[in-house]
């Protein structure tokens, strides 16, 4: 089942599904809301769905589903990947996230495996950071410190990280310059230097 607000993904990926016959798109929801209540009824084995509905969100609808539609594996389906709701989606109790600029043999790939009982996450997004957690201890960086950080290091300008974290501007700014103080850093490309050689980045 697709869960996605634009047409266009839903029937992208029933397009990109249509040669595999073990994958068959049972139906499609563009809303949190309706897609909980469709799910029962059509008893899909497997729910992508996107991270921003207009209606609901996603952690939302991964807890409404495990309720409703205990037997799905939910994946999350995003074009933000470092968005902080997928983490919060995966904490709900979601078996997967994936980016939507993904191939389709990546695409297939990765979700046979969750329907294998492998919980699959883009290497590319926030939560498949663990290997770093010693250098970010070591560095006295917290998450949102570092998040915003390695935002700004993909030439992400404060707007746009207080828009993909849901954070204020001004929160933003005030995280940052406590990751320069931190790193002993004057500014933003200092910084970047500074924790891209502590393994951060």
């Amino acid at each position: 089942m697709v869960v996605d607000d634009h047409p266009v993904v839903r029937d992208g990926v029933a397009l990109l599904l249509r040669g595999e016959p073990s994958l068959v798109v049972v139906g499609a929801a563009e809303s949190g809301r309706t897609a909980l209540e469709r799910a029962p009824g059509l008893r899909p084995d497997l729910v992508l769905l996107d991270l921003r509905l207009p209606d609901m969100l996603a952690p939302e609808v991964v807890a409404g589903l495990r309720t409703g539609c205990p037997q799905a594996k939910v994946v999350v389906f995003t074009a933000h990947g470092d968005h902080h709701g997928v983490q919060a989606a995966l904490d709900a109790g979601a078996h997967g996230a994936l980016l939507k600029d993904a191939a389709a043999t990546d695409l297939v790939a990765a979700l046979r495996r969750v329907l294998r009982g492998e919980r699959v996450s883009d290497p590319r997004m926030v939560p498949g950071t663990a290997g770093n957690q010693a250098a970010l201890a070591r560095s006295g960086l917290t998450r949102r410190e570092y998040e915003v950080l390695r935002l700004a290091a993909q030439g992400r300008t404060n707007p746009e990280i207080a828009e993909s974290t849901g954070l204020a501007r001004n929160t933003v700014k005030t995280y940052l310059q406590s990751a320069l103080h931190k790193l002993g850093a004057r500014n933003r490309v200092e910084a970047i230097g500074k924790a891209s050689e502590a393994g951060l980045l």
